[in-house]
């Protein structure tokens, strides 16, 4: 699709840039649910560094190349998508917008992106499934119950018809959210059957493994060591994530260690990854890296707080935008063309936090942090 065919299927928005999304949804947002979607644990220096490990990247371009027929849809899951982007798993989504998760599974489906729900979701999957039918569905687990209840969990997911399972692994404790701690607003820090959570073995991941018919997918490996182990246990996709900096403090932004879990995986599985991708130039840099899908948390937040559905779907079009013309200023025509040689390590230009994607906001204004 060309730029000016993307900007004729575009549906009428008053938002013309994603940095007036964000805005939006700060303005329509209490304070205690805007920092639901930007905080983090403890210092957040988990948080800072997605952004810094992706803003620590430069492209490398080609020039003189024929780029007048641009690509950028993928196949997943047996599937085509428009863009190489998955709506990620977030909780308590009915913080942003009265629809839920199925107001979300609207806005991919009506896109041509996944989306992934999650099991903390106010929302269940049966209700997702119904009221969204024509989406491509993966479900993501907390390991909230013994092992019958997991295996139910599975069992109706795939009578529900999602195309994959995804077991959270980098969650055995909740953690220390500040923002939250600090304003006594303290949010699923005593679920029941939590504490099953913190027994999660490899064992539990044959045993899943063993029973499933659709693939499973691990979310939060984040080294390399814990990819090869996946695969030995016959583990179908890598979930590059570190919670979006919400679980373990001072862990490494996922774009830092991406490449070398793409050099252990060595084309065995699919990666999908998230943490702090908010621009189109953040897209192309997890692809050019390696990765497959990429996840969009807090984004997929911010759209639904500013328009629901149609704010979702108005961020997908203006990431579209940017990669269409990343791409073609690269000097490619289609994801396929982007590897690691289009992309240099340099030093960020400016500090990088959980909103530096968006110089153009009022970052002034106290109410942001």
């Amino acid at each position: 699709m060309t730029t000016h065919e993307t900007n004729k299927a575009s549906s009428p928005s008053p938002f013309l840039a994603l940095h007036e999304i964000v805005a939006k949804a700060r303005q329509k947002l209490s304070h205690d649910n805007w920092d639901y979607i930007i905080g983090g644990t403890e210092t957040e220096t988990t948080v800072n560094r997605n952004r810094a490990a992706l803003d620590a990247l430069a492209f490398e371009p080609r020039v003189l190349r024929d780029v007048s027929k641009v690509s950028m849809g993928t196949t997943f899951l047996g599937q085509q998508l428009r863009l190489p982007l998955m709506l990620a798993p977030v909780g308590s989504l009915e913080l942003f917008a009265p629809e839920s998760a199925v107001a979300a599974a609207r806005a991919a489906a009506q896109f041509g992106i996944a989306h992934m729900l999650s099991s903390v979701s106010e929302v269940g999957f049966e209700a997702v499934a119904r009221e969204v039918p024509d989406v491509l569905r993966l479900f993501q687990l907390y390991v909230h119950g013994d092992p019958a209840w997991v295996d139910d969990m599975a069992e109706r997911t795939i009578a529900a018809g999602f195309s994959a399972f995804c077991l959270t692994v980098d969650s055995a404790y909740y953690s220390r959210r500040e923002r939250d701690i600090a304003k006594r607003n303290i949010r699923r820090s005593s679920v029941p059957g939590r504490e099953n959570q913190p027994k999660l073995t490899w064992r539990d991941v044959d045993r899943l493994k063993s029973k499933l018919p659709i693939p499973l997918i691990l979310k939060g490996i984040a080294t390399p060591q814990d990819a090869v182990m996946a695969l030995d246990h016959g583990v179908d996709m890598i979930y590059v994530s570190n919670h979006g900096g919400r679980q373990l403090d001072h862990g490494r932004g996922t774009m830092d260690v991406l490449p070398g879990i793409v050099r252990a995986v060595d084309g065995r599985a699919k990666i999908l990854i998230d943490g702090g991708f908010n621009r189109g130039t953040d897209v192309v840099k997890a692809i050019a890296a390696g990765a497959d899908i990429v996840g969009l948390g807090r984004m997929q937040c911010y759209g639904l707080a500013a328009d629901g559905s149609a704010g979702v779907v108005r961020i997908l079009e203006l990431l579209e935008a940017e990669i269409h013309a990343c791409l073609g200023l690269l000097g490619v025509n289609s994801l396929d063309e982007l590897n690691p040689d289009y992309l240099h390590a340099l030093a960020p230009v400016s500090p990088s936090h959980v909103l530096s994607a968006f110089p153009l906001l009022s970052l002034d204004d106290r109410s942001f942090y």
